[in-house]
């Protein structure tokens, strides 16, 4: 009898035991946040209006229909008056960088960022385990992940990975390299790190889908440190709770819409498309596919069906050849899975598509407009500034969600969304000046200065130096 009984719940307390170490492995394999630190660069670097101009003036290759262009773009692009530019645009050397400008703007970066983050997590950095670096448009050798290492005297057996080329989604593939590699090991300590090198990239031709990049960009970066040990899991700040990459690189119109390259005269530049935003939409698209399931409610993806079977059925009912213009709805309510949106801040166009998209109401468009305003496009490292401004504004507590989507070169889309762990408040780079934000107008004032430039006539186009950006003291973007 007791040999039955054994015989018996033998089986059952193996497969409990196995329950119970599946669940221990999968704890393991969590990926939480400890804290970040946004990098805010030295106020020399602060670019403004005056600044602007001495550089565009700078630019031989320019004419009338140029200036007009570039004044457009500027007065709609929804950056302020407050961003930051590589030390090189201030020594007017911009058509001329070396190798050592762009190491020693990532070099500010890494010694400032890095530094305040362990510091304030109490981590040394021989406690890191792997490390993380994204920078796409620098590649030195040794690897800036090298230079890291070095800088900071990491263990022997620190495991590095160095990403280039991947564009303003790096962050959320970096992120994936981490949770990768916490699922096969345990009790880890990861950084990533993530910005983008300007010092190299200006572009001096008159190729409009090239001039347009010199416009957008800005300097910024972030150190994020990242663990899977329970231990720390009620001290971090977030857990990440689902990821989803979409890539349309095998798509010829979505490869070229966004690529560096150079102009007929060999200038070399960054090419964004007319197509840009219909390369976008598709890989949003797929990648909401992909990631609502994971994060929505079961009533509102039936709902979500329903509709779309309806609108499938109208559409054939409706008369051939007759479409509807607008923005593309996602069809659900986002809302009922996330409570925040962190978008990122590619221009103005890009927040006000996705918050269409979303139906978002201006309250949850306002980090990422606040973060363009004042930081401009930071490229991958954009996402975190975003994040910082909800944090400040004590938006963020326990137990709500918060997605995050980029886009980038590819072309790609990357998702991911985080459980907020406690209650969050601090300032990180925004605390000397939240209480600014949101100004009561974002009005660009470069239009009111220089919209004598749109009625000039082409054929006698000569701007004189005494005229062109004279007297001007605010400070905007170039």
């Amino acid at each position: 009898m007791e040999l039955f009984s054994f015989l018996l719940f033998f089986p059952i307390l193996v497969v409990c035991l196995r329950v119970c170490k599946w669940v221990a492995d999968e704890r393991d394999q969590e990926c939480y946040i400890l804290d970040y630190q946004c990098y805010k660069p030295t106020d020399d670097r602060m670019v403004g209006t005056e600044f602007c101009g001495e550089v565009i003036k700078r630019n031989k290759n320019l004419g009338l229909n140029e200036y007009k262009f570039l004044l457009k773009a500027i007065v709609s692009s929804g950056i302020g008056e407050q961003t930051y530019a590589p030390r090189i645009m201030f020594s007017g050397r911009e058509e001329s960088p070396t190798l050592a400008d762009g190491i020693l703007e990532m070099e500010e970066f890494f010694n400032d960022s890095i530094g305040k983050l362990l510091s304030r997590a109490g981590v040394s950095a021989r406690e890191i385990d792997l490390l993380v670096v994204n920078v796409s448009m620098l590649s030195a050798v040794p690897c800036l992940s090298s230079r890291i290492i070095n800088r900071y005297k990491m263990r022997e057996d620190v495991k590095c990975f160095n990403l280039t080329g991947m564009g303003c989604s790096a962050s959320l593939i970096s992120l994936d390299i981490v949770r990768n590699v916490f699922q096969s090991y345990k009790n880890k300590y990861a950084l990533l790190v993530t910005s983008e090198s300007l010092s190299p990239n200006w572009y001096a031709g008159n190729d409009r889908s090239m001039i347009l990049a010199n416009c957008l960009f800005r300097s910024g970066g972030c150190a994020i440190l990242l663990t899977n040990k329970k231990s720390l899991k009620h001290g971090a700040m977030f857990k990440l709770k689902c990821l989803v990459r979409t890539h349309h690189g095998a798509r010829d119109e979505s490869y070229n819409c966004c690529i560096q390259t150079e102009d007929e005269k060999g200038r070399v530049g960054f090419h964004l498309g007319k197509n840009l935003p219909k390369a976008a939409t598709r890989s949003f698209v797929d990648n909401l596919r992909v990631i609502s399931p994971k994060i929505l409610p079961v009533t509102e993806l039936v709902k979500f069906m329903v509709v779309s079977l309806v609108k499938k059925w109208n559409r054939r009912g409706s008369t051939k050849g007759t479409t509807t213009q607008g923005p593309i709805k996602a069809g659900v309510n986002f809302k009922r899975g996330v409570d925040h949106f962190c978008i990122h801040t590619g221009g103005k166009a890009v927040i006000e598509g996705i918050g269409l998209s979303l139906d978002l109401t201006e309250h949850d468009l306002e980090p990422a407009r606040m973060t363009l305003h004042r930081f401009g496009n930071t490229s991958a490292s954009s996402l975190w500034y975003v994040l910082a401004y909800m944090e400040a504004k004590k938006r963020l507590k326990k137990g709500e969600k918060v997605l995050m989507i980029s886009f980038g070169a590819g072309f790609k889309c990357n998702s991911c969304v985080w459980e907020i762990v406690r209650d969050l408040g601090d300032g990180n780079v925004w605390k000397d000046e939240i209480e600014k934000y949101p100004p009561k107008t974002l009005v660009n004032p470069y239009m009111e200065k220089y919209g004598w430039i749109q009625d000039e006539d082409i054929s006698t186009f000569k701007i004189p130096e005494d005229k062109l950006f004279k007297g001007t003291n605010n400070t905007e973007t170039n």
